[in-house]
């Protein structure tokens, strides 16, 4: 359960990003989000209960370019 005011979104809410974080391995390329979400550098997501968010980052900007 979330200690911050105001509460933190769920790991099942879209907007779970936005939770806080509570550990960060940035050598690592992860960190632990304060709703038990693993987020990684390529966006990637593990969820707690093991299931997983493919990396959803936008096209790169030179490709838009294109």
């Amino acid at each position: 359960m979330c200690p911050h005011q105001t509460t933190c979104p769920s790991a099942e809410a879209t907007d779970r990003e936005a939770a806080r974080v509570v550990a960060s391995f940035p050598e690592q390329g992860w960190s632990l989000l304060c709703n038990g979400v693993i987020i990684f550098e390529d966006t990637g997501e593990l969820l707690p209960d093991g299931s997983t968010i493919a990396p959803h980052r936008g096209p790169a900007r030179h490709a838009l370019a294109a």
